[in-house]
């Protein structure tokens, strides 16, 4: 996925090591005399590092990352450095999302208010039929029965309720062909989600599942919550995952 990480360029390092003592997650190490990135999955991208590097070496930069994984990384600590590692790592993350919280509603850098631009702007209604492609009801993961007809032999598609809205082909690209669940990981349940799917999953014939889920980061909820579910019901079931952008690309 593509999210905002750190970048060092080592030629302006000099290897000081005042960006190491500053990351609460442990993300830096010097290595060979110079600042490196040694666990990108415990870089939160909030740059803390970057305020105690006089020479410029560090920068914040979007590009394809693993995602910051807040569960290994306090594992890591609390076995490393101890509880009062863990306590500060967590006072760090409550002071960004309180900086951030008058942009973003629930302090979630996926909720930030943007506007979305396109090239052409069309103001009138489309009267052109488009057939829908469900194959299901309910659709809503809590309202799913735990046994029906349509999961057998089925292809499960798992969605986070945004990416329909967000990709305007969802239902021939993405529904066709597939039995649909939807819900999302930040309001809903997860737990109860993973629960009903581990049990949907071992109590039905699904040949295969697919999980949809936005660029933000926290629908990667989803994802994991699918992944655990499948991995509960004891089932060796193939997921395939597709990334859904605010802009209407996928991945």
């Amino acid at each position: 996925m593509k999210r905002k990480i750190i970048t060092i360029d080592e030629k302006l390092c000099d290897g000081c090591g005042n960006c190491v003592s500053a990351c609460s997650e442990g993300a830096l190490q010097i290595v060979d005399g110079k600042a490196k990135l040694v666990k990108e999955d415990f870089c939160d991208g909030f740059g803390d590092c970057i305020g105690e590097c006089s020479t410029g070496a560090l920068i914040i930069e979007e590009k394809e990352a693993r995602p910051f994984n807040e569960e290994t990384t306090k594992e890591y600590l609390l076995k490393t450095h101890g509880k009062e590692a863990v306590w500060r790592m967590e006072e760090a993350q409550r002071k960004h999302i309180a900086k951030e919280h008058l942009l973003m509603p629930c302090g979630c850098p996926g909720s930030m208010a943007q506007a979305l631009s396109k090239e052409e702007e069309v103001n009138t209604f489309s009267h052109q039929k488009i057939e829908s492609q469900l194959r299901n009801w309910p659709i809503q993961i809590t309202l799913l029965p735990l046994r029906a007809p349509y999961y057998e032999n089925a292809n499960l598609l798992i969605a986070a309720d945004c990416c329909a809205y967000a990709y305007g082909g969802f239902h021939n690209d993405f529904i066709k062909g597939y039995t649909l669940a939807i819900g999302c990981p930040k309001l809903d349940d997860a737990d109860a989600y993973k629960e009903k799917l581990a049990t949907i999953v071992n109590e039905n014939n699904i040949k295969s599942v697919t999980v949809t889920y936005m660029e933000v980061p926290c629908c990667m909820g989803l994802l994991r919550l699918v992944e655990e579910a499948v991995k509960k019901s004891g089932k060796n079931i193939p997921i395939k995952k597709k990334m859904i952008g605010i802009r209407g690309n996928f991945q």
